[in-house]
């Protein structure tokens, strides 16, 4: 009967060890390339980012993630590559209730990297599609510029200064259109608030006086109606402070 029972035992703890993983999301994905290393399933949490899950990789380049979100968000995959420095090493993406595959490469772990997920990610994808167009053109200006101010060529530099301007504008603009044509998403507030934080405040108000009851509710709904509230102080003691 002790027998019995000790097998049992055996039995109930290995079952509850090896039970599947919970959650509402599932990310499934491949690193081509990748014979061994550790792959970690990452958010931000009171600021800090933090790892929420990982997988060791041996052999089988492929992975599978399962975790929980409360609403969409902002999550992230890190390959520590063990280079001394997490440049290119991380991928942002939305996680959302739902299945998600990201198929991405070793040597080119964030550039490569092809994802397929909700709604808030399709249109978060097309984004930084736009936004890296923005800054590729950015890099040449700097380039320009660079090579302008070792020619001691100030025509030159006062044009770019202007092109800058211009396409700061434009980036600024794009953000914001972006942000509205996507009142219905959690995207359209996480954008607005860490790409155009600076924007006018006029900017960041038609954006929040958009978005969708639910959204506006949501974690980065809420953040940047604070950033607003933030910004509207700022700029009330910033005025006392000219009158004095």
């Amino acid at each position: 009967m002790r027998l019995f029972y000790t097998i049992t035992l055996i039995l109930t703890i290995f079952i509850g060890c090896s039970s599947p993983k919970k959650g509402n999301v599932s990310i499934n994905g491949t690193v081509k390339g990748l014979k061994k290393g550790v792959l970690y399933l990452q958010k931000i949490q009171d600021t800090v980012l933090i790892n929420i899950d990982s997988v060791i990789i041996e052999g089988a380049p492929q992975f599978t993630f399962i975790t929980e979100v409360q609403e969409p968000e902002i999550h992230y995959l890190f390959l520590d590559k063990h280079d001394g420095t997490p440049l290119n090493d991380r991928i942002s993406f939305f996680a959302e209730p739902g299945e998600m595959n990201i198929n991405t490469t070793l040597n080119r772990f964030e550039q490569d990297a092809v994802i397929t997920g909700g709604e808030n990610q399709k249109q978060f994808q097309e984004y930084k599609k736009i936004q890296k167009r923005f800054n590729n053109r950015d890099l040449r200006l700097l380039k320009e510029d660079f090579e302008a101010r070792k020619q001691n060529d100030e025509e030159k530099l006062m044009e770019n200064d202007v092109a800058y301007k211009n396409l700061l504008k434009q980036k600024y603009l794009y953000t914001i259109n972006f942000a509205l044509f996507n009142k219905k998403l959690e995207v359209a507030p996480y954008v607005t608030v860490n790409e155009v934080y600076d924007a006018n405040i006029q900017y960041l108000d038609t954006v929040a006086k958009s978005l969708s009851p639910r959204v506006k509710k949501s974690m980065y709904g809420q953040q940047l109606l604070n950033l607003i509230k933030k910004r509207k102080a700022e700029e009330i003691v910033s005025a006392q402070n000219d009158q004095n």
